[in-house]
């Protein structure tokens, strides 16, 4: 039996009552019917009233299925806490239908097996955030829970400072702006994310470093971190990624080039136990250097 209080969304009735879970793994018990009120599953929206009787179900873990794999990595900084991974181009961050190896999970679990964070479910250990395939740069790993929570409120607050570097079509009339467009499912294809009216909170802060004739090289600060941000706000304003095989032109000008030309270049947060504020910066990729010589010519 609840206490008495103001009515207040399931979800966040739950994340306050049970913080050694994260609030998306709760929303997802709740999805999947694992959360009852008096009785019956609930949605998250629902408000909880001070006499509802709320019960949670836990689902036993599932064995983890995925198979360590010795694949190099290249860790910009470790402690018992946390991993600052720079992830190379083409590399998975986690298994998904149809590709479970060569994941960077798959290398996690061969490089630290038995230190990696259970919050995120047994596909995702030690993922805080993600960045896409073919994104290249910083990412966070975490070792134990407490770093996890640390970290993902974190990112929840928009505190986590995460600066990237992109290569887009077209040129500014602007030398800096900021996209504030809400993100969710594209309603004509569920595989892609668009600028709706019903979405998330999205906001993206950009600035010009170069132009070229037909590109220019960018920088890019996330306040907030919705699937494909960066990728569908360029889109939104007219200015695609450079080789966007999802939301840029159907004929990639450069040939040969795989996936968008998206770098997470700097990481900064405050670590979970010391509480000092700490900053990485992944140096760009060889193919995307190349590319902005050869844009300079």
């Amino acid at each position: 039996m609840t206490e008495s209080f103001d009515p207040v969304r399931l979800d966040v009735y739950l994340s306050r009552e049970y913080p050694e879970y994260s609030r998306s793994y709760l929303q997802k018990l709740i999805k999947d019917g694992h959360v009852l009120v008096d009785g019956a599953p609930a949605k998250s929206n629902y408000k909880v009233k001070p006499d509802d009787e709320v019960e949670l179900i836990v689902p036993e873990m599932k064995e983890l299925d995925i198979q360590p794999e010795n694949i190099p990595l290249d860790i910009m900084y470790e402690d018992r806490d946390l991993l600052v991974i720079n992830k190379p181009k083409g590399m998975v961050v986690h298994p998904a239908a149809g590709v479970n190896t060569g994941t960077l999970v798959n290398a996690l679990l061969y490089y630290c097996p038995d230190s990696l964070s259970g919050i995120n479910g047994v596909l995702r250990p030690g993922i805080v955030h993600r960045i896409d395939k073919n994104t290249t740069g910083s990412l966070l790993v975490c070792k134990n829970d407490e770093a996890h929570r640390d970290l993902a409120a974190q990112l929840a607050v928009h505190s986590i400072n995460r600066r990237y570097r992109a290569i887009v079509h077209g040129t500014f009339s602007d030398p800096e702006g900021t996209i504030s467009a809400p993100i969710g499912r594209d309603r004509k294809d569920r595989k892609k994310m668009a600028v709706v009216s019903d979405g998330k909170e999205a906001v993206t802060h950009y600035r010009v470093l170069e132009t070229w004739k037909q590109f220019s090289y960018i920088e890019c600060r996330l306040e907030t971190g919705r699937t494909h941000q960066i990728r569908v706000h360029m889109r939104h304003i007219g200015h695609p990624l450079l080789g966007d095989d999802v939301y840029g032109p159907a004929k990639c000008p450069v040939k040969g080039l795989q996936g968008q030309t998206l770098h997470a270049m700097l990481l900064g947060f405050v670590h979970p136990r010391t509480k000092e504020y700490m900053e990485f910066s992944a140096p760009l990729p060889e193919y995307f250097i190349n590319l902005i010589e050869r844009f300079r010519l």
